[in-house]
Order: structure tokens, then C-alpha cells, then sequence
């Protein structure tokens, strides 16, 4: 990325999947003019908006009144904040509340809140009547920038991290950027982990930008859209590629392997950890094993953690209050990860700074040393 930044109020980011192509709206003030947005792309007259318990006293009013100006009757569900929210017993809730206001084919069930609702919303109306309509609100950055691009939906098991779900496209994206400024600081953070992550794996100029103007994105502004805009489009285009994660898109995961299983051992509670933390370790994690392993250079993972660090970013499992268990019950998380293929674990790894890989076959051995090490550190 180059400094000419452009900084205009509003972008346009399409996801290019033939017949199920479409658009993600990127500025201030989407929220509002939802409903016009929505009415263009879906013809239902019926919609089911599914949200949580801290994004509806701020925004639901608002989007129900956009979507009823079109003439779109409403009816709302709103659930329990946190990433406990993705279970069984909420999926039978949001597929019962569908149903119950006779949502058909031709309407749109519409996800706002964060990543957590976009998943559960998203498998809901995948699976509901076969299928439904599917609009996503994202309101926090990380769903702005990942969770809501794509047509990854599901839900956790005792297992691990989105082990059940399916994918299903949305038919358009609204990513009001207005509603970023009420997140919380650790929020923000964890998102931005995200907005990173794109620049570690194939964009190595977009990762130096980052080192110089995160303060601006933080701050708001043209900076900020065109951060989300970049990784928008750094998603769109791998996804176009490999829709089903069957190569490709799986670089997408970077830090997510060691991250997820980091999520399993404190037991989804987000007072000690959240997603965008777990990622921001499991980066710095993929990068050092990547160096253990003389893939890549140790100057680029201390480059890695010096700049997640001076955002405020967790770094190191040490960072996590409250303690980890042993390595051994990291490596039964590991082991349950979805790039396992016929028992061999799969990891991103990297050979530097925007040049990230996918590692078959990667030893246990190996991983259960390093993050027994990293345990005594």
C-alpha cells in the first residue's frame, strides 16, 4: 500500500461468486440507510433481525425503522452477549424465532452484533427452510474486517471452535464504520489483530503501512476505512479463489491454530481472553515456531510482536490472566482443528514478514516441545 491512502467517506468491496456475487458497503451512516441498501438486493417484504443483549440498545431501534421505511415489517431476537452465545441450544432459539415469523425463502435474516451473532445467524439461515436470505451488520471491527466476509457460519462444540457449521453467503454486507467508535479500547484492539493478519500473510507493504499509520486507524477517519477496505478486499479475493477452504483460503487461519486452542483452554470466558487476542498470540506463536524451524528469520517474529505489543496486543501466553493448562491439553485442541487432515496437523507458517504458507504434515512432537517451552517463558 502505497501513502497516497485514499480517503474517501464510503468503499465498495465485491465478492466475486458468480450468481451469488455481492457487495460490501464500507463507511459512517450504513446503518440507516439499511434499509434501502437491503430492499435493492432482497425482495422480501419480512425480515428477522438477530442481535445481542450490548449491540441492540445502541443500534437495533435505528436499523428497525431503516428496514420499515421500505416497507419491511420486522421482528427481533436478542440474545445473550459472548462467544458461549454459539451453541446448540441458541441455534434451536434462532431457528425457532425464524420460523415463528413465517421468515420464507425470499427474506432476509439479518445479523447485527458482532462476530459471535454473525456466525450463529448466518448457520441459522443457511440451514433454516434450506436456506434464506442473509444480511450481516457487523458492528464490531474484527466481524468488519473477517467473521462477516466469506460464508464461513457455524457454531463451537465441547471439541473446540467452529467445528459445526456450514458455508453460506450473504447477500450483501453493511459495515457501518460509525459504530466503531463505541467500542470498548480491548475491542477495537482485538479487531485490529485481523486488519493485520492480511498484511502478514501475503501483503508485506500493507503490514508496513500499518506499522506507520495504526494511530490514524485507531483514531478513525479515512485511515480507518481504508484499513477495512484493504482487508475486505484481501479476503474477496482469496475467497473468490478457494470458496470451500479446500487450499488456498486456509492461509486465512494464520494464527488462528494456535489461537483457537488458546480460546479452548480459558474456556471461551472473555474477561480473560478474546478472539482477536487469541490471534494476536497465535501470530506471534506461528512466527517463532515458523524461525524454530528455520523457515523464517527471528528478526521477523520479534518484528511481528514489537508491533502487535505497541498496540496493546497480548503477545505471549503469558499474557493470559489466570494461568493455562499443560501443554498436552493445548496439543488435544490442536489435534481437533479443522485443517487436520487424516491425523497430521496443518499449520500456517511463514518464511517472513507477507509470505505465509501451509504447512502439511507438521510434527506433534515438535509443536508440544515448542509449547512447552513457551509455557517455562
Amino acid at each position: 500500500m502505497n501513502a497516497g491512502v485514499s480517503q474517501s467517506s464510503e468503499r465498495l468491496v465485491r465478492v466475486p461468486l458468480g450468481d451469488r456475487s455481492y457487495d460490501i458497503l464500507i463507511g459512517p451512516g450504513l446503518i440507516a440507510r439499511a434499509g434501502r441498501e437491503i430492499a435493492a438486493r432482497v425482495k422480501g417484504r419480512r425480515a428477522a433481525i438477530i442481535t445481542d443483549e450490548h449491540v441492540a440498545p445502541l443500534y437495533l431501534e435505528a436499523l428497525t425503522e431503516s428496514l420499515a421505511s421500505e416497507g419491511i415489517s420486522v421482528v427481533s431476537l436478542t440474545l445473550p452477549a459472548g462467544e458461549k452465545t454459539k451453541s446448540f441450544d441458541h441455534l434451536i432459539t434462532v431457528c425457532d424465532k425464524i420460523l415463528e415469523a413465517r421468515i420464507e425463502r425470499n427474506d432476509p435474516v439479518i445479523a447485527l452484533g458482532g462476530g459471535v451473532i454473525g456466525d450463529l445467524t448466518g448457520f441459522a439461515a443457511g440451514i433454516v427452510r434450506r436456506g434464506v436470505r442473509f444480511v450481516q451488520v457487523p458492528t464490531s471491527l474484527l466481524s468488519q474486517v473477517d467473521s462477516s466476509v466469506g460464508g464461513k457460519t457455524g457454531i463451537n462444540s465441547r471439541h473446540g471452535k467452529n467445528l459445526i457449521g456450514v458455508f453460506y453467503q450473504p447477500d450483501l454486507v453493511l459495515a457501518d464504520t460509525g459504530v466503531l467508535d463505541t467500542l470498548s479500547e480491548r475491542e477495537f484492539r482485538a479487531g485490529y489483530a485481523e486488519v493485520a493478519k492480511y498484511g502478514l500473510i501475503d501483503k508485506s507493504d500493507f503490514f508496513a503501512w500499518l506499522e506507520t499509520n495504526w494511530k490514524d486507524v485507531f483514531a478513525g477517519g479515512g485511515s480507518r476505512i481504508e484499513a477495512i477496505a484493504a482487508s475486505c478486499q484481501a479476503k474477496s479475493d482469496v475467497v473468490a479463489a478457494d470458496e470451500r477452504e479446500n487450499g488456498q483460503r486456509a492461509l486465512l487461519n494464520l494464527g488462528h491454530t494456535f489461537g483457537h486452542a488458546l480460546e479452548a483452554a480459558t474456556g471461551y470466558d472473555s474477561r480473560r481472553l478474546v478472539h482477536g487476542e487469541g490471534v494476536a498470540i497465535g501470530m506471534v506463536l506461528a512466527h517463532d515456531f515458523s524461525a524454530r524451524m528455520n523457515l523464517a528469520s527471528p528478526d521477523d517474529a520479534r518484528r511481528v510482536e514489537r508491533h502487535l505489543k505497541a498496540v496493546g496486543l497480548p503477545t505471549s501466553m503469558a499474557d493470559i490472566p489466570g494461568g493455562l493448562p499443560p501443554a498436552e491439553v493445548l496439543m488435544e485442541s490442536i489435534a481437533q482443528d479443522k485443517k487436520v487432515k487424516s491425523g497430521k496437523l496443518t499449520f500456517i507458517l511463514t518464511h517472513g514478514i507477507g509470505r505465509s504458507f501451509v504447512a502439511d504434515d507438521v510434527p506433534a512432537s515438535e509443536v508440544l516441545s515448542f509449547l512447552r517451552e513457551k509455557q517455562q517463558t
